[in-house]
């Protein structure tokens, strides 16, 4: 297991390497950046101006963008890399890692609470449709879960919105916390600020509950199927056990196991936010800047944001190997 894990782990930097790489070249090959747009209309009017671009350029190493001039630039960001320097982001006026701390775990809590939900309402609907096959249940239930894979997270969001927060008014539209108020520092006002979250949390939360079921749902009927036309299950039914023992304490144990791969998509999905549900939301996420420094071209946080991924996505998947040998014995990890 050992040496496993250190052969991953050394592929594994050969791999963040040429993510890295193709990162850095398709970020300056962007066709502009935070520099240019924020002194655009200056620039315009004013040619000193213009000349301070280009030594703001200079300076953070983005001025030469022909193919020798990206190469050394991107050798520069990686040495600063190694050194723990993931750079200061041009939007925020912070250092990139501060950012990334600092806004990532109201996405984490999100992802978190719709993880746990998804699991909880998908597996059981897989079991329940591929334990009644092509019945009105197992029809129903699928319907239901691919219309929600099917439809755009946007589009579902301004549903929900519509319903929810102008309608009924039951929700509110976007945001945290109400705009404008302000909440005694009492443990009273604290957690009166902490129910107003919540509140505001609810429609993100089921919106990326409603969208991200069908695909577990399927995965678990599939495995659940295959499970049930095993030999051993019906060595376990023509014993006379009930179908319920049958079910849930044979077939469904060994429908978990390949559920063990699906931690190298859950852990980045976890810390790296949700992108589009945060934005239409208004939710001040890790994801919702990601998307604002991508627009604006903010460099340092566009690759130190993607290699935070890059890495977690790394470690997910080491962490599925793992957990897939341990569950199923008949798994052997190669050295």
């Amino acid at each position: 297991m050992l040496k496993y894990i250190i052969k991953r782990l050394l592929i594994s930097i050969l791999i963040l390497f040429g993510v890295s790489l193709i990162m850095y070249i398709l970020v300056r090959c962007m066709p502009t950046n935070y520099i240019d747009l924020k002194f655009a209309q200056a620039a315009l009017t004013d040619g000193k101006v213009a000349q301070r671009i280009d030594e703001f350029k200079a300076m953070y190493g983005i001025l030469d963008n022909s193919f020798g001039g990206i190469i050394k630039g991107y050798f520069n960001w990686l040495g600063n890399f190694l050194q723990g320097n993931f750079g200061t982001s041009f939007k925020y006026e912070k250092p990139v890692a501060e950012v990334i701390s600092s806004n990532m775990w109201i996405s984490f809590a999100i992802a978190l609470v719709a993880t746990i939900l998804q699991f909880l309402i998908a597996i059981p609907l897989g079991i329940t449709s591929a334990t009644h096959q092509y019945s009105a249940r197992d029809y129903t239930v699928t319907v239901f879960t691919m219309i929600g894979l099917s439809l755009p997270t946007y589009f579902f969001a301004a549903i929900c919105i519509k319903v929810f927060a102008v309608d009924f008014g039951w929700l509110p539209a976007n945001g945290l916390v109400y705009g404008g108020k302000i909440y005694a520092d009492t443990f009273a006002g604290g957690l009166e600020k902490f129910g107003d979250m919540l509140l505001h949390l609810i429609m993100p939360i089921l919106v990326s509950v409603i969208l991200s079921l069908g695909g577990l749902m399927r995965y678990t009927r599939t495995n659940m199927l295959e499970v049930l036309n095993s030999d051993y299950i019906r060595t376990a039914r023509a014993k006379g056990l009930s179908e319920g023992k049958v079910v849930y304490r044979h077939a469904f144990r060994n429908t978990l196991i390949p559920l063990a791969t699906l931690l190298a998509g859950i852990l980045p999905g976890l810390f790296g936010g949700m992108l589009i549900t945060e934005q239409v939301f208004g939710i001040p996420g890790i994801g919702n800047l990601a998307y604002t420094a991508l627009v604006e071209g903010d460099i340092p946080f566009i690759m130190g944001y993607n290699m935070f991924l890059a890495v977690l996505t790394v470690i997910g998947t080491l962490l599925s190997d793992i957990m897939y040998s341990l569950v199923d014995p008949r798994v052997k990890l190669a050295k």
